[in-house]
């Protein structure tokens, strides 16, 4: 048994702090909505804590899992926040997708104060939260990461240190361009296929068990061809992440003109009301 706490019970939150509690180890929670906290320990049991720095105080790994940078930095380093609660040795695990400028800035300011830091964006999406299936894609100093990952696991089929801090952010960036390329080359075929007069559901199980098979294709074909965007991830987020993306290929020199033009195309879905609809529905606008 681990003493942890967990700030942000989020859509992906929620679940990953309940395995947690579920495998066994002592939870406290804290949410910026105090209500959610609260509902969480109603169900969980465990403890919940009005500020960060208080869910800290005293605990071997925090973990967070809030929205972007400047989330990021309000539990951390903010009026309250976790690292004001943290104890020497202590470990920070940091499952929010943010950019890895961030992460290097934490660990930087988590070394000084003498605890640990890991960057660990998630993949899987609620499904994979509440399944506790994630893969979990981390940057970090290896000793510090081996102590991290066991506990990780609660919530994990799949964990990996990828290098120093900020490496698990980058990890995740490549994965959110896959997906998107992936996502709308999916759009497409499925909308050429409604528009050919093909039965789109075989041709779909067809060409998944060929080259252009995918997990998208596996998960998602038959939901696009069916107009229906409930399945989680939204272009909201989506869009955020791909920001991410961008401006870290503006600073490193990368090319990225499919995942440009598909953020493009996530913008239209937004202004066509999509903005929580899983992305999926980048079908829509060409559909509309």
């Amino acid at each position: 048994m681990t003493k942890v706490a967990f700030l942000g019970l989020g859509v992906m939150g929620y679940p990953m702090a309940g395995h947690l509690k579920a495998k066994g180890h002592e939870v406290t929670v804290y949410n910026r909505n105090p209500a959610k906290a609260k509902a969480w320990v109603a169900q969980h049991g465990g403890a919940s804590q009005p500020t960060p720095a208080e869910a800290a105080k005293g605990q071997e790994i925090v973990f967070a899992c809030v929205g972007n940078d400047d989330d990021l930095r309000a539990v951390t380093l903010g009026e309250g926040g976790a690292f004001s609660g943290m104890e020497k040795g202590a470990i920070f695990v940091d499952h929010t997708t943010a950019s890895a400028g961030v992460a290097r800035e934490l660990d930087e300011a988590a070394t000084a104060a003498g605890f640990g830091f890991v960057d660990a964006p998630v993949s899987g999406g609620q499904a994979g939260a509440e399944n506790g299936v994630l893969t979990v894609m981390c940057g970090g100093d290896p000793a510090v990461y081996a102590r991290a990952e066991p506990v990780i696991a609660s919530f994990a089929r799949m964990c990996k240190l990828m290098g120093p801090a900020g490496s698990g952010q980058l990890t995740k960036m490549v994965n959110q361009i896959c997906i998107a390329g992936l996502v709308q080359g999916l759009s497409e075929g499925v909308h050429f296929a409604k528009r050919a007069g093909l039965d789109v559901e075989s041709m779909l199980e067809v060409i998944s068990k060929g080259a252009a098979g995918s997990w998208q294709m596996e998960n998602r074909g038959k939901t696009m061809n069916a107009g229906k965007f409930d399945f989680g991830f939204a272009v909201d987020w989506m869009r955020k992440d791909l920001g991410i993306v961008l401006e870290e290929a503006r600073r490193n020199g990368a090319q990225l003109p499919v995942t440009a033009l598909v953020d493009q195309f996530y913008a239209e879905v937004q202004k066509m009301g999509g903005r929580r609809w899983d992305t999926s529905s980048l079908i829509a606008r060409l559909e509309d």
